[in-house]
């Protein structure tokens, strides 16, 4: 049995983050603690992103209060689906109290720097540069197309030599828009385009990764571990953006991506440190092809945790 404590948790963007999904200003998460009978603890983050496809914050919320003080390990394994987030949150909570015996270390992985939307990236991209970042991501589909062309090619101008650009549209591009910007993309400086279309458009984004040599990454398409698996069986063959803290269960993620060889990158929903760290010991698991994951971010807060540069 284990006694289970929650409590919620604000963290405040700075200055607040801009996507084609409005302005975020506010991080709610909640926090998750398990302790068994000898006294040892695990703790764990509820981190929805009810735009992306997961439960909201007021779903897991009342999922944690009808909760008993005491849970069995049962329990914690047979969340629904329909509560990804609170899946990760109470296996990575069990399974940080049982870490002795997963023994799973995070080593230095290469990380990709957040720059922000619109022209305010061709003032932030040295400081990504002087804390060690050498991939970045710019989130597009925010202003005017042409507004957003201009400025995507003065980045490409100005960012020096080496240094890898991801451009992420969050699915909103329309068909005749992803054709211009993968038109004027370089693949020698993009590393990919993220998410161009709404997740119902899959053929279309298929057919624009046989198009263009610039490759296409998967992100609100597979949300949850159910999309990941839809998106593999029809036949998506470019890159899977995963975000584990709201994939569902980190048990499950595990199993499928054992048993399948796909091109992934790991991403953050903005989780706390305790969540990041969770979700960092999958992507030191399974992140083999080199590329950056996409957990750069703690420079977007006032009271960032740690070093925006380690492990980069």
């Amino acid at each position: 049995m284990y006694t289970v404590h929650f409590q919620r948790c604000d963290r405040p963007f700075r200055p607040p983050l801009h996507t084609h999904y409005g302005v975020w200003s506010v991080r709610q998460s909640i926090l998750v603690q398990l302790r068994d009978g000898d006294g040892r603890s695990g703790w764990g983050e509820i981190a929805p992103l009810s735009w992306f496809g997961s439960e909201t914050l007021e779903q897991a919320w009342d999922f944690c209060v009808q909760l008993p003080v005491q849970i069995r390990r049962e329990t914690i394994f047979s969340i629904p689906g329909s509560l990804p987030a609170c899946q990760f949150g109470f296996e990575s909570a069990w399974e940080a109290l049982n870490q002795d015996r997963i023994n799973i270390s995070i080593p230095a992985l290469p990380h990709c720097g957040l720059l922000p939307a619109g022209c305010n990236a061709l003032a932030q991209w040295p400081e990504l540069l002087s804390l060690g970042y050498r991939t970045l991501k710019w989130k597009m589909g925010v202003l005017p197309i042409a507004e957003e062309l201009s400025i995507f090619r003065l980045l490409c101008q100005e960012l020096p030599t080496g240094i890898q650009l991801r451009l992420d549209a969050n699915g909103g591009l329309s068909i005749a828009s992803a054709h211009l910007w993968l038109r004027t993309c370089d693949p020698t400086r993009v590393e990919f385009l993220e998410q161009p279309l709404p997740p119902p458009e899959l053929e279309t984004m298929q057919e624009l990764a046989r198009q263009y040599p610039t490759p296409l990454a998967l992100d609100e398409s597979i949300a949850n571990l159910q999309q990941l698996k839809a998106c593999y069986q029809q036949g998506w063959q470019g890159i899977y953006v995963i975000k584990p803290a709201i994939s569902g269960s980190p048990a499950q993620l595990r199993q499928f991506l054992r048993s399948h060889s796909i091109d992934v990158v790991f991403s953050t929903v903005f989780e706390g440190a305790i969540g990041r760290e969770a979700a960092l010991k999958i992507a030191a698991e399974f992140a083999q092809n080199g590329r950056a994951v996409g957990f750069g971010i703690n420079h977007w807060f006032a009271d960032a945790e740690s070093q925006p540069g380690k492990g980069m």
